[in-house]
């Protein structure tokens, strides 16, 4: 128990190290709708229905079938039911194409069939969060694919049901980002609970 308790006490002081641009916690976030996948099928995600059954990690990341987002993905799908407990839902957002997001969020090593990933093709969502967004020419995924978008940073934002951030994660490893928000949540659901 000390040890989960000293885990979540690191895991929260390391909420408080936002990626430098994002929006901060206690902040609008941004409605958006966009084309999304989860287990290789296509489906509209809106973030005010999802709102609606509590609270949205919505997590921004670079491109599918790359290092970083690779283990990303797989950590939220291995980590998934935990979020699912405490109320939580998750979807990853990047530049890429749904095409390519259909593959990801299919994909056992990755998505799994979990988490649903949404295309910001062009990047408004990423800029109305006030991510950095940047051209990557001539990159290659890990698949040997042509990656033909730009990035945008990897944040991670806890949005409430009320539309409020309420935490705002960058500047980590990709595991350690997921274990933050589910830190994150963790902690909403315990002053959610009534005291007695």
């Amino acid at each position: 128990m000390k040890h989960l308790l000293a885990t979540l006490a690191v895991l929260s002081s390391a909420l408080a190290l936002p990626a430098l641009a994002a929006l901060k916690q206690g902040e609008t976030a941004p409605d958006f709708t966009a084309p999304a996948a989860l287990a290789g099928k296509e489906f509209s995600f809106a973030l005010k229905d999802a709102l609606k059954r509590g609270p949205v990690v919505v997590y921004f990341y670079p491109s599918a079938y790359t290092g970083g987002c690779n283990v990303q993905a797989h950590t939220f799908a291995l980590k998934q039911d935990q979020f699912t407990a405490v109320g939580a839902s998750i979807i990853g957002v990047s530049l890429d194409s749904i095409a390519r997001l259909k593959d990801f969020s299919a994909d056992p090593d990755y998505c799994a069939g979990k988490i649903p990933v949404a295309s910001d093709k062009d990047g408004h969502i990423a800029r109305a969060y006030d991510l950095n967004v940047t051209e990557r020419a001539g990159l290659k995924d890990t698949r040997g694919v042509d990656i033909d978008h730009a990035f945008a940073e990897r944040t991670t934002f806890i949005v409430t049901p009320d539309g409020r951030i309420a935490a705002t994660i960058g500047g980590m490893k990709p595991a350690d980002n997921v274990d933050a928000a589910l830190a994150a949540v963790t902690q909403l659901a315990a002053a959610k609970k009534p005291q007695g």
